[in-house]
């Protein structure tokens, strides 16, 4: 299968030309907080040229629905949903969280991994990896909370806000297996998921809380 992975969903510009039989095919990720929009569609073509490979030929498009930045979530699921309708392609969406924890699951299964993401004003988004994990649903909790969300005993911790989840760590439980903190989910993991995703309805957003911004409380009257 061949895929075309999209995420803009954090601190990265990424994207990636993945064939399930041969491997990464070309890959390209720009470190960036902002300018997501006018840096995707290049890279995009920078990829698709250096894989050689034309958009016809892809099998489907895999793209970071979230959780993440608001304004980057609606840039690369609209790019994917684009890309997919002008290729006659199914698009397909993956979590942040999902991507961020694939690794550490790949391996060592054995352990439960934690996948946590950075939502600002003291606050994560949060999901549990493993067999032994009953509550698997991506939520927003505060570090402390997320932790229940975890069985007791070693687990592993993934994700952009996984050193601020060690750094405030309870002694009373086993410290983390390993902890791996990135700016961004890797790339060929959203492509390696989205070989195995579900096609259903286009991918969306994946938004945990409302926005920051708010309407006016009240309208101005008219000049």
């Amino acid at each position: 299968m061949l895929v075309l992975a999209l995420d803009t969903a954090l601190a990265a510009c990424s994207a990636a030309v993945f064939d399930s039989q041969r491997g990464l095919l070309a890959t390209k990720s720009i470190p960036m907080l902002r300018g997501h929009a006018e840096a995707l569609l290049p890279l995009v073509e920078q990829v698709m040229d250096a894989a050689g490979v034309a958009f016809s030929s892809l099998d489907r498009i895999a793209v970071t629905v979230g959780p993440g930045s608001f304004t980057g979530l609606r840039v690369g699921v609209s790019a994917a949903r684009g890309i997919a309708l002008a290729a006659s392609k199914p698009a397909v969406g993956v979590t942040t969280l999902a991507a961020f924890a694939a690794p550490a699951q790949i391996e060592m299964p054995i352990l439960p991994v934690l996948a946590i993401v950075d939502a600002r004003h003291a606050q994560v988004y949060a999901q549990a990896f493993g067999e032994s994990v009953t509550t698997a649903e991506p939520r927003i909790t505060s570090l402390h909370e997320a932790l229940e969300m975890a069985p007791a005993g070693p687990l592993r911790i993934a994700g952009n806000a996984a050193a601020q989840l060690a750094a405030s760590w309870p002694t009373e439980r086993p410290p983390p297996a390993s902890v791996a903190d990135t700016p961004a989910p890797n790339i060929e993991w959203v492509a390696r998921l989205g070989v195995v995703a579900e096609v259903a309805a286009p991918p969306k957003p994946l938004y945990l809380r409302a926005p920051d911004a708010r309407p006016q409380a009240r309208q101005l009257p008219h000049q």
